[in-house]
């Protein structure tokens, strides 16, 4: 029984308003061209392919449905139809991919943004996502200390938390921007935080502010501690009516020693790429990293 008025074709279209769509996409022109071994691909030019995903995506959005974008990684897709014994040059095989990307995979909602806005967005959803599965493998898998017992993810954890909870109450007010770089032996794992003040000193997390950046960059951060990898951090301070303040540590053996003025200024003022120097920023004041107040744990490497 169905209410008066109502057709069978009124009905499929209310119908299809609930039902929730995932469009994979292929971001670059790499991954783009990665997919045009496949025959049943019928696209040929990265340009072109994006228009149309743009106008499926604004049609989709008139018809009153849930869009969601998931990132399409051709590799990913080889390796998980081997893994299921799926035939890849099929349209529905890559649906099906689609599928569990929606569920598993890097993806941004549609809310009528242009696709120019909505590329960087998801490539940086991706990137995070990646950052975040690589750190906290690295930590489940870091196994028990030899001396004392203890689980190495979870006390690195502990540490990076307690560290950066002491860097931002030495660092005083203003709006701070961190950089935390390490390196894997598979990548540069790199995390981002923003923060405007110190942590609220009512706080008992450990990290000072519960948000998922600030869980991102604890676990980078407590990467570094638990693979003694040689890693860097940087902060940048901004406060009204003064010119920003950088200041820069050295990730060594599980704790932040302080970089020298000159040595944050070369960091900053060097090209990563070709060894040039760069022009200073203006109105930026460069500045050796500040001494952390002691911790219960600062003789990390002797128990770990």
């Amino acid at each position: 029984m169905t209410r008066t008025g109502t057709t069978p074709t009124n009905l499929r279209r209310a119908l299809r308003r609930e039902i929730p769509s995932t469009i994979g996409l292929l971001a670059d022109e790499q991954d783009f061209a990665a997919m045009r071994r496949y025959r049943t691909f019928l696209f040929d030019d990265h340009a072109t392919y994006l228009r149309q995903v743009e106008a499926l995506l604004k049609t989709l959005a008139r018809q009153g449905g849930h869009t969601t974008v998931a990132l399409f990684d051709p590799e990913e897709y080889a390796a998980w139809c081997a893994e299921t014994a799926t035939e890849p040059d099929r349209p529905a095989s890559r649906s099906r991919f689609t599928a569990h990307l929606a569920a598993t995979g890097a993806r941004v909602t549609y809310t009528g943004q242009p696709l120019a806005a909505l590329l960087p967005e998801l490539v940086d959803t991706a990137v995070h996502q990646a950052t975040w599965e690589y750190a906290t493998t690295v930590l489940a898998t870091a196994g028990d200390c030899a001396s004392c017992g203890k689980d190495i993810g979870k006390a690195a954890y502990e540490r990076a938390a307690r560290l950066l909870v002491r860097l931002l109450e030495a660092a005083g007010p203003g709006a701070h921007h961190l950089v935390c770089s390490v390196p894997t032996a598979d990548d540069q794992l790199l995390a981002v935080l923003h923060t405007d003040g110190t942590p609220p000193p009512e706080d008992t997390t450990g990290i000072g502010f519960a948000t998922e950046s600030a869980t991102e960059f604890t676990a980078v951060l407590a990467a570094g501690i638990a693979l003694a990898a040689p890693g860097g951090l940087v902060l940048r301070t901004t406060a009204p009516d003064t010119p920003d303040r950088l200041h820069g540590w050295r990730l060594t053996d599980g704790t932040l020693i302080p970089l020298t003025e000159a040595e944050v200024f070369s960091a900053y003022c060097t090209d990563a790429r070709t060894g040039e120097p760069l022009s200073p920023e203006p109105g930026v004041e460069y500045r050796a990293g500040f001494p952390l107040a002691p911790g219960p744990d600062d003789d990390w490497t002797t128990h770990h």
